[in-house]
């Protein structure tokens, strides 16, 4: 008798508060959600936890489940924190200090204290290697074969490093030193994690092509260690599908491919949560999103325009100043190109001793000891806990009721942290800590759209996250957005993401040359290398290598200029016969970024890139199972809550589970499920869709 296929999927998603899990089941038209605390001394006993639950409360077993996907803020944290690998580097002969020099540049010219990032190799452990390749790819002086070898022994044997990263001058251009010094040290040491900045990071720009390699080694012990002990625990628990990991551009992909270059990973938690806003408003029809996505520690907001979330090719790690650009460790990375801000659920609120005035945010009180109301020895009071003496929050129905919430503790932290500090009531000062962070994120919003000339009012917001729900009325009235759409299950969405995420990875390439210029045959053949790669690898992933589908572009400039912006190229096979294409959609490209054009200036071309992206799976949104059902009496009871600007107004619960399709009321009023609550305030209209989605209209 043939074997039951295995058609279960779990997504996971570990956040710095909640781990959140979303299982999607075709064959049995099932979608379950979990959520709980995360175990920050070892994520994976949250994740193994919250996978056996969601197994029992469906009546599945682990042989059931096809594959399991996992993002991570791992890999950020560690980079924060450093607390990654001591790791050692090669350079060629004379560039030794290429990463402590950088661009030369102050992120702040007036800060006579400046603070630069600290490096992640410091300067003993960054040794010279006779070698030179020039920017033609041409060979000036042989690879020193001896001196890698003894640079090698020097920095395992005697300076104890765990991992190496060999980044060489013009190895963007041709890899052959790096491979060769690669093969040596794999020689001597077969087991120690390597990083070639021709495979993290093959691209022109040496400080930053040398700052990702050696981003990649310095986490690559730590994610080979967890990923093996993550894959071990699930064995154990009787998993027997793939085990998949969300990279930053919002792909999935191979174990694999996440143990050789885990930096790929950096912001893969928060990527699946634009790609779960990119479905849902793909499914609602709607080509303008602001993606809001407000968890237990940070919020995340991501532009969503015509069903894709916008991406970029650059990204700063463990800034000094969190939103000075210029103060972090730059990486060459394809991320979902979003903000993200120290404004979450846990994000502590105190009065500065020094200026008297109250803050909020960054820092977080995580899982551990959480929020006052958790009672868990939170003795901070917190976002979460402001929204508990507004009246936002039922103490009694805490993740369903799991978590019990103590409003009398709570009042008691805020009249003694807070309120007596400012010489105002509880309530007021509860109001004050809504009030800042709502405008924080506003205001980073507001600068978000800002920078890409885009008007607030012309979009809708997405709302998820435990949090998301309780401000995204009041942030979009701030933003003066009209529509809110909040789907159901929203404070386990980006665990949602993970599943609707489709096989995908970025390649790139960099050949620097003016377009009138340009050896065709060499970018064909360029293009060619990536396209078998990219399916190689997708394939690996479980894709179907008939259907993926492959997107060239190319990071063009005016010759002269210092950045470049992408161009979409016609197509993977080119020649001089497609200048005035390639030309015309450069200055379209020009004209977005910056409305204006210099028609008869020459244009270069500097990195060509080939997105390679499977079909995504669908998932039927009204399949999801829940508490309660539709049809039962929806009000269940009212609740006075604090508006600013509205006073206490009396507002009606709705189990959002029970909420039929098509049910329309007014606000204020509070929508309530298992993950979250929304707030809808004064104002408004509330319809529930076809998708279960709330749809908020403001007035």
């Amino acid at each position: 008798m043939a074997a039951k296929p295995r058609t279960a999927r779990i997504g996971v998603d570990v956040g710095g508060t909640f781990t959140d899990l979303v299982l999607h089941d075709p064959a049995r038209d099932l979608v379950h959600v979990g959520k709980l605390l995360t175990t920050p001394e070892d994520p994976s006993a949250a994740i193994i936890a919250g996978i056996s639950r969601i197994l029992q409360e469906t009546g599945l077993r682990p042989s059931d489940l096809n594959s399991v996907v996992h993002g991570t803020t791992l890999i950020t944290n560690t980079i924060i924190e450093r607390t990654g690998a001591t790791v050692g580097l090669f350079t060629t002969e004379g560039f030794r200090d290429t990463i402590e020099i950088g661009r030369e540049t102050r992120y702040d010219l007036y800060d006579l204290f400046l603070e630069m990032p600290p490096t992640l190799v410091p300067r003993h452990r960054r040794l010279e290697i006779a070698e030179r390749i020039d920017a033609d790819g041409k060979v000036l002086l042989k690879l020193d074969e001896d001196a890698v070898a003894s640079a090698a022994r020097q920095l395992v044997e005697r300076e104890g490093c765990e991992a190496l990263a060999i980044a060489f001058m013009h190895s963007y251009r041709s890899p052959e030193h790096e491979r060769r010094a690669g093969e040596i040290v794999r020689h001597l040491y077969p087991s120690l994690p390597l990083s070639l900045s021709a495979d993290v990071a093959p691209e022109i720009r040496e400080y930053e092509r040398t700052s990702t390699a050696c981003a990649n080694a310095y986490v690559q012990p730590l994610m080979q260690r967890y990923l093996d002990r993550f894959e071990a625990e699930l064995g154990k628990l009787g998993f027997l599908g793939h085990l998949y990991v969300m990279l930053s551009g919002g792909g999935i992909t191979t174990v694999r491919e996440a143990k050789e270059y885990p930096i790929r990973l950096i912001e893969s938690g928060p990527a699946a949560g634009a790609m779960a806003a990119s479905f849902l408003a793909r499914l609602a029809g709607l080509d303008r999103v602001i993606s809001f996505d407000m968890g237990g520690t940070t919020a995340k907001m991501c532009l969503v325009e015509d069903g894709a979330p916008d991406h970029k090719f650059n990204f700063e790690a463990g800034r000094v100043r969190r939103f000075q650009k210029g103060s972090g460790l730059p990486l060459k990375v394809s991320v979902v190109d979003m903000i993200e801000i120290g404004a979450g659920g846990g994000s502590l609120a105190h009065v500065d001793a020094t200026s008297g005035l109250m803050k909020v945010g960054p820092r977080s009180a995580g899982a551990k000891p959480g929020p006052v109301c958790y009672g868990l020895g939170g003795t901070q009071p917190t976002v979460t806990d402001a929204d508990l003496v507004l009246g936002r929050l039922d103490p009694s129905y805490f993740l369903g009721g799991e978590l019990k919430l103590d409003l009398k503790r709570v009042h008691g932290i805020f009249a003694d942290k807070i309120a007596s500090q400012i010489n105002v009531a509880s309530q007021d000062a509860a109001l004050g800590v809504q009030r800042i962070v709502d405008e924080t994120m506003a205001a980073a919003t507001r600068m978000h759209l800002a920078e890409k000339g885009r008007d607030p009012r012309q979009y809708t917001i997405i709302a998820f996250g435990g949090a998301g729900p309780v401000h995204a009325w009041n942030l979009a009235r701030l933003l003066k957005v009209g529509r809110v759409v909040v789907p159901l299950g929203a404070g386990v969405a980006s665990a949602l993401g993970f599943l609707v995420a489709p096989p995908a990875t970025d390649m790139v390439r960099s050949y620097v040359a003016r377009l009138e210029r340009v050896d065709w045959s060499h970018v064909n053949a360029m293009l060619s290398e990536m396209q078998k790669l990219g399916c190689d690898l997708l394939t690996e992933a479980g894709a179907d290598r008939e259907r993926i589908t492959y997107t060239p572009t190319a990071d063009m400039r005016y010759v002269g200029q210092g950045f470049e912006i992408p161009v979409r190229l016609p197509g993977l096979s080119l020649s001089a016969a497609d200048l005035p294409t390639l030309r015309e959609s450069f200055f379209s490209s020009y004209r977005m970024h910056f409305g204006r054009l210099v028609e008869d200036a020459s244009i270069e071309g500097l990195s060509w890139r080939l997105a390679c992206v499977a079909p995504n799976t669908d998932i039927r949104i009204s399949a999801r199972g829940s508490q309660g059902g539709e049809g039962t009496n929806a009000c269940r009871g009212e609740r006075p809550v604090l508006f600013e600007g509205y006073g206490w107004r009396t507002c009606p619960v709705y189990d959002r589970y029970a909420l039929r399709t098509g049910a329309t009321f007014f606000g204020p009023a509070l929508i309530e499920e298992r993950e979250s609550t929304c707030v809808v305030g004064p104002g408004t209209q509330v319809s529930v869709d076809e998708m279960k989605n709330l749809v908020i209209e403001l007035g």
